[in-house]
Order: C-alpha cells, then structure tokens, then sequence
C-alpha cells in the first residue's frame, strides 16, 4: 500500500542446551562415556573430532545404525547444534540461532532453499548471511554430506565467515 517491504520478525531460538546433551546425557557405551565428556566436547574446532568420531560410529557399527533409526532427529539436533554452536563462537561476529521458517519470510539467503522442517538456522542479521548446521548434520548422518567429515564443514564455515 505505501510501498514499504514488510519483514516478518525474527524468531531466536537457543541450541546451546541441546548441544550440551552430547556430554550430559551419554549412554552407558564405554566409548560414549569416556569420549563424550565435558572435557573434550569444549566448543573448540579441535573438538569436532570426537563429534566426527561419534557420528562415524553411529553409521558404521550395528548398535549405532539403530539408534540412529531410532532417534534420527535427535541426533541430528544434538550434533547439529553442536557444530552449530562451534562455529559461531569461532566466527566472533552476529551470529544467532533463529527459526528456519522466521529467516525464511525475512532474508532472501534462503530463497530456494527447501524447508528442512523445523530445524534452525544460524544468521547474521548484520551481513544477512545464513549457516545450515542442523542440515549439514542430517544430511552427514543420511550418508550423502558433500563434506568428507564434520571437521572439514566446520573449518569451512569459519574461513568462509570470519
């Protein structure tokens, strides 16, 4: 009507308790529970590798496969803002978790991206930039990621972000 572009609101979102589960709540696997410690899981790149070690043993070992079939979206949420959160402390700029569907009717960055579903998203409101972790991790846990591991799409966000 007078010609102004109305934006929808940003919807924030806060995955950084859901990224904590990977070392507060750990199965009884001795693996698990020696690896998947406060300790290692820092928020620090270096960090990553116990995360590509996990997730390499969800896909490769029997008791893994399915609990990944059994609790495919969890996973893919704990790992997913995990690495999420890893490489927003690494980026040191304006980048906040917000809902998919919120970045979506706010920023052209997503035009013809297709809606993962309620996943999350990490954007810079600043730079209108926006990171898919949680997609990035589904798609790493389906088998069909284009990055060889999780380190190396963590290594990239940062260098393609900072």
């Amino acid at each position: 009507m007078f010609g102004f572009l109305y934006k929808t609101k940003l919807i924030k979102d806060d995955l950084k308790g859901i990224a904590k589960l990977n070392y507060r709540d750990v199965s009884e696997d001795a693996w698990d529970k020696e690896n998947l410690t406060k300790r290692n899981l820092d928020f620090t790149v270096e960090s990553i590798r116990y995360i590509d070690l996990y997730a390499k043993r969800l896909l490769d070992t029997v008791a893994g496969t399915e609990l990944l079939n059994k609790h495919f979206d969890n996973f893919t949420y704990r790992i997913g803002a995990y690495i999420g959160e890893v490489i927003k402390n690494n980026i040191k700029q304006d980048f906040h978790w917000y809902e998919f569907e919120s970045v979506y009717h706010y920023s052209s960055q997503l035009d013809g991206v297709k809606n993962p579903g309620s996943y999350s998203v990490l954007y810079s409101k600043k730079r209108d930039t926006v990171i898919l972790p949680l997609v990035m991790a589904s798609q790493f846990l389906e088998g069909n990621s284009p990055y060889p591991n999780i380190l190396n799409y963590v290594e990239e966000m940062i260098k393609q972000n900072s």
